[in-house]
């Protein structure tokens, strides 16, 4: 496994690319779930954990499509487009 990493990482530089593209988002998503003390595992086991995690993303992503006006009407979701 680390003659592969280093064999890809001793070549061309796509990967470093990539990885500069993808860290940023990838951290910011880590530094929400953690944030406010979620550091730690709540429950014994993987399936609740998992369910944990799941249920706090899905929260998550609501809060943030909540702000630029997503809005439920009867039985459907819309997002209302910006107005300038």
């Amino acid at each position: 496994m680390h003659s592969r990493f280093r064999h890809l990482t001793s070549g061309g530089g796509d990967w470093q690319a990539d990885y500069r593209r993808w860290r940023p988002p990838v951290e910011r998503a880590v530094a929400w779930l953690v944030h406010h003390g979620n550091r730690k595992l709540r429950y014994r086991g993987t399936i609740a954990n998992n369910v944990w995690l799941h249920t706090r993303a899905a929260a998550l992503d609501l809060r943030r499509l909540i702000n630029p006006g997503l809005t439920h009407t009867g039985s459907t979701w819309t997002i209302n487009p910006a107005t300038t």
